[in-house]
Order: C-alpha cells, then sequence, then structure tokens
C-alpha cells in the first residue's frame, strides 16, 4: 500500500488484500459490526466473502454513503456474494457480557452462518480477544479493504431496518433518525418516556443521566 499524489494510504486497489489469498487459493471473509456505540439497540455483525475479482462499485468508504446509498449497495453485495453471514447480541447479551464481548459474540454469529469455514477473516479495527478464530485485523479496514468494507455496509443496513420497526413499536425516542444513538432527542424521551426493554443499562452515559 502507497501513498497516492494526494498523501492517502488507501490502496489504489481496494482489492490489493483479497488478491493475496486468491492468488493461494483461499478465499477471505471481511467482518465489521454496526451498533458498538448506541444506548439502545443490538450490535449486529457481518461477514461477507466476494468471490474472485469481484469489486461493487461505490462500496469503499462507508461511512461516508447516504442511507439510499447504502441500501442500493446492500442489494448488490447480498445477491452477488459468495456467501454473507450476519450475527447480533441482544441487549441482554450487552449488559450482561459487556459490549466487547458482546461485539465478538455477533461476529462470531455471523462467521459460523458461512459455508465456508477455511476461509481467511479480516476484521475492522484492532484484533479481536475472544473471536476464537484465527483472523488478522486492520485500523479503518472498511476503507481499506474491499470485503470489510462490503460487511460494514451489510451490518449497518440490517441493523437500521430493525432500529426502524423498533421505532415503530416504542414512538417518541426518534430510533428512526438516531438509530438508538444518544443524541439530544434521544436523551431527552429517556427522561420523559423512560426506559424501554431494548435500552443498554449498562451504558455509563445512560446511567449518569437517569441518575442509576
Amino acid at each position: 500500500m502507497k501513498p497516492d499524489d494526494s498523501g492517502s494510504t488507501r490502496p489504489r486497489d481496494l482489492l490489493e488484500y483479497e488478491k493475496r489469498f486468491w492468488g493461494r487459493g483461499r478465499l477471505v471473509a471481511g467482518v465489521d459490526e454496526a451498533g458498538r456505540g448506541p444506548l439502545a439497540g443490538p450490535v449486529v455483525a457481518a461477514a461477507v466473502i466476494l468471490p474472485e475479482g469481484m469489486h461493487v462499485e461505490g462500496a469503499d468508504d462507508s461511512k461516508q454513503l447516504s442511507a439510499v446509498t447504502r441500501e442500493e449497495l446492500y442489494a448488490v453485495i447480498t445477491s452477488s456474494a459468495l456467501s454473507y453471514g450476519i450475527g447480533a447480541a441482544s441487549v441482554r447479551e450487552i449488559d450482561q457480557r459487556n459490549i466487547l464481548r458482546a461485539t465478538t459474540v455477533a461476529m462470531q454469529r455471523a462467521l459460523s452462518r458461512l459455508p465456508h469455514a477455511d476461509c481467511a477473516v479480516v476484521v475492522d479495527g484492532l484484533p479481536v480477544k475472544w473471536l476464537e478464530r484465527e483472523h488478522e485485523a486492520v485500523v479503518s479496514g472498511d476503507a481499506l479493504i474491499h470485503s470489510i468494507g462490503c460487511a460494514s455496509i451489510v451490518a449497518k443496513v440490517v441493523r437500521d431496518r430493525l432500529m426502524h420497526r423498533l421505532s415503530a413499536r416504542h414512538p417518541g425516542y426518534g430510533w428512526e433518525r438516531n438509530m438508538g444513538y444518544g443524541t439530544a432527542e434521544h436523551r431527552s424521551a429517556i427522561e420523559a418516556l423512560g426506559l424501554t426493554p431494548h435500552h443498554r443499562l449498562t451504558f455509563t452515559g445512560l446511567q449518569y443521566d437517569l441518575g442509576i
């Protein structure tokens, strides 16, 4: 990976990482999560295996994508991927285990749904201590490794859809807009309406705001 003319360290070829394994006859599963930081809702992980040579145009910088574009790319990724898996950890699991372990559980569940058990695994961020799968970890991997970028889109779309459904059951918290994150609207709604079964009681900010 070399800097381009602008000084960026983004690879010129977004399949550069995958090609190292494809050249040895191995598949690559990119793994990412959505929802580690919100005050409400589960954490969701996705694992995506792309067929050799597949590039999804536009799926190289997921954090900059609009919701509409993510939905469009989700349809392309899930219909064209060699395989993909989705896993989640519930609010109860987050409260019981802590968010780091719950995220690991979600990733393990996503990987367990892949039919290719011997694939190489690459995860966005830092190494995952309890993953129980040999893996590499790449900081900002969703922008650097195409399989992770695709996984980040799948995880984000699945979780956003879930929060939209939950917002219909629990109106007033703005989950259809804030996806459970601790916005001013959400925090004000907690003070006015109280907690739902989908709130994470162990999150310090929530405990502080409610005095519990």
